[in-house]
């Protein structure tokens, strides 16, 4: 097996003052990062690891391995890119700071609000409307739970189901992920005003997906599912799941932009809660600053996802605000763009105070000699 290197962010900074300029901004957000690890794994394991500050970078790259010379650079430039803004629709989402992504569920079984707004279209408006106001940036529509178990669902009734509420919302003006695996269902949602497909199957489930998403131009979120199109959760066997979930989004990637799909469309999502257990979400969660290097927008979907009752006395989904809000600021301080929840207006909320502490700290040089 050849060498494969992840240049892995491992100290951040509240601003680049804080380290006498000696930071780079983190995917072009209000992150900085000042210490860094080049880590080079052979045969699933580590064989090499260096530290090393942006002041230091070239040199670091100069001791690792002749043919990671060009994987280093790419990764480096990838950490430092500032992402243009996603146009959806009308609707222009800025990807320099944390922006949310507002769920609505129109299925019988989902796992935290199975039911609710599939059976009373009206309330799906309502709450849809209400997430809009508390200040969703975009609302991610699902017709399919995918939690572990589920049946699968027949594309026909998952288009009656999304499509009335991808037009309620396109007609809010509102900007529309679909959350579906199936071209079919992607075609009639943005048929309906949709402007994002959102695969759980990072376009492997549906053979004629990858070929819509790349003829519609739309932005794409591939996430990492271990399983085959058929099963997301199963195959979960990882030599290290960090490493691991970063080569497969990386093959993802590069797959959809040979397929047609545009680099500057393709956003990608670490799949918590996919086939992985709690050690190995935790991993991936304290591990989300390496993704940048995959030169892409990342989207974090943690909310009210088992892991949090896990750690908490095995409390109900509906229970889950507290871990919900804990892994969306753990989602910000690691410089991902997208964070996807229930709890919009609570989560806007936090990332505003988020926002303003971040503001304080790039203004503050009291600590500087004069």
């Amino acid at each position: 097996m050849s060498d494969r290197l992840y240049l892995m962010p491992i100290g951040l900074s509240a601003s680049p003052q804080s380290e006498e300029g000696d930071a780079v901004r983190l995917a072009g957000g209000l992150v900085y990062a000042h210490r860094f690890a080049a880590i080079v794994r052979r045969d699933g394991c580590v064989v090499e690891r260096h530290r090393f500050t942006p002041a230091t970078a070239a040199d670091t790259f100069a001791q690792l391995p002749a043919a990671l010379g060009d994987d280093a650079e790419d990764q480096w430039s990838a950490l430092r890119t500032a992402h243009p803004p996603l146009q959806l629709g009308e609707r222009t989402i800025r990807l320099d700071q944390p922006q949310i992504a507002g769920i609505l569920n129109v299925t019988p079984d989902s796992f935290s609000d199975g039911g609710k707004f599939l059976d009373r279209p009206e309330d799906g408006a309502a709450h849809a409307a209400a997430m809009l106001e508390a200040g969703a940036s975009l609302v991610d529509i699902g017709g399919e739970s995918t939690r572990p178990g589920a049946p699968a669902v027949w594309e026909g009734d998952e288009i009656k189901r999304v499509v009335p509420a991808v037009e309620y919302c396109a007609q809010m003006g509102a900007a529309v992920a679909i959350d579906t695996r199936r071209a079919a269902v992607m075609e009639a949602a943005l048929d309906a005003g949709a402007h994002m497909v959102n695969d759980v199957s990072a376009l492997r489930h549906d053979p004629r997906s990858v070929e819509l998403v790349a003829s519609r131009g739309c932005p794409v979120v591939l996430m990492h599912a271990p399983g085959p199109a058929e099963d997301l959760h199963a195959d979960a066997d990882y030599d290290d799941v960090v490493f691991d979930v970063f080569d497969w989004l990386a093959v993802r990637r590069d797959e959809a932009i040979a397929a047609g799909v545009a680099r500057g469309a393709i956003v990608l999502d670490p799949g918590i809660g996919f086939g992985k257990s709690l050690a190995e979400n935790l991993a991936l969660i304290n591990a989300l600053p390496l993704f940048h290097a995959l030169g892409q927008p990342l989207m974090l979907g943690a909310s009210r996802k088992r892991m949090i009752g896990a750690l908490s006395n095995e409390a109900a989904a509906h229970q889950r605000l507290g871990g919900s809000l804990a892994l969306a600021l753990k989602g910000m301080d690691a410089g991902v763009q997208l964070i996807r929840v229930h709890d919009v207006a609570e989560t806007v909320q936090a990332r505003n105070v988020w926002r303003g502490l971040r503001d304080a700290a790039l203004t503050d040089f009291s600590t500087l000699a004069d």
